[in-house]
């Protein structure tokens, strides 16, 4: 009996050892969108050299995020807020909300958010900048992930690069580079996409995805997933047009907006809609 009883033992502890293997390994699964994205990383040689993976209480205890500032004249801007319920952190995660103003009257917005930038702290030039997020679909909801430089100079000498916008529930999201040149072209046939500004490229809607811009001295790349979905190049001789003015320091943008004659209108709503960025990574080589 004791042989018996000291068998079935070791039967027991070897299928225990067996499950916890599984239930590790388990933990450790990534996602098809991650997996690629890393493979892409660790074929062209890229070396993470600043990272926030949030994962702390106070969003902006590291001295690297500002709230944005509100304004009333320009889409872009004028439903933000300052208001606390608004920035969050939960799970590892940056979460920026809109709901509806607690204060709503004729010459406030019916609608606040959130939004966060590194202006004056950080800026990022010469790499490949990766922000991993989830962005909730909503009629009239317009997240974004944007670069600027932080210089005296007119919008748009500076460039203006949309990593992402996506309006609404769509499936896709919008890569923008704007310039004088690209804004010439709204007037100019022989400028209008030569070499186009923009484009569209498709994400999983509902979860998370990696969004990513590579930035170098003669071309401005976007990604999403780990594979390449747009490309913007100098055009030698358009240097006086101010066709690639994108070869210097640009501060971060991520910032949730409600509404705008782009997006349209909001259909109302009593639930915060969220934009959830899981981490953001700069890369270099």
């Amino acid at each position: 009996m004791r042989k018996v009883f000291l068998i079935l033992c070791a039967l027991s502890l070897a299928t225990g050892c067996s499950r916890n293997e599984k239930d590790d390994s388990t933990s450790q699964i990534v996602d098809p969108a991650t997996r690629k994205n890393d493979e892409y990383l660790k074929k062209g040689g890229w070396n993470m050299v600043w990272n926030d993976e949030f994962n702390r209480d106070d969003i902006f205890s590291t001295g690297i995020w500002s709230k944005i500032w509100t304004c009333t004249t320009s889409d872009w801007c004028n439903t933000m807020s300052k208001d606390p319920s608004l920035y969050e952190i939960k799970n590892g995660s940056l979460i920026l909300l809109g709901k509806p103003s607690p204060e709503s009257t004729k010459d406030n917005p019916k609608y606040i958010t959130g939004g966060v930038f590194t202006q004056g702290k950080k800026y990022f030039q010469n790499g490949r900048l990766e922000i991993r997020c989830k962005l909730e679909g909503h009629q009239g909801a317009w997240p974004t992930l944007w670069m600027i430089p932080d210089d005296s100079t007119p919008w748009p000498t500076g460039g203006e690069i949309d990593i992402v916008e996506r309006l609404n529930y769509d499936p896709f999201v919008y890569h923008t580079l704007h310039s004088p040149y690209t804004q010439a072209g709204k007037k100019d046939p022989s400028k209008k996409d030569n070499p186009p500004s923009h484009t569209k490229a498709a994400i999983n809607p509902d979860d998370y995805n990696i969004y990513a811009v590579e930035l170098d001295t003669n071309e401005v790349r976007f990604y999403v997933n780990g594979e390449q979905t747009f490309s913007y190049a100098r055009v030698p001789g358009k240097e006086s047009q101010g066709q690639f003015p994108f070869n210097r320091p640009y501060m971060l943008l991520i910032d949730m907006q409600l509404g705008g004659k782009w997006v349209g209108e909001v259909k109302p709503f009593t639930k915060p809609i969220r934009m959830y960025v899981d981490w953001v990574r700069f890369y270099q080589k």
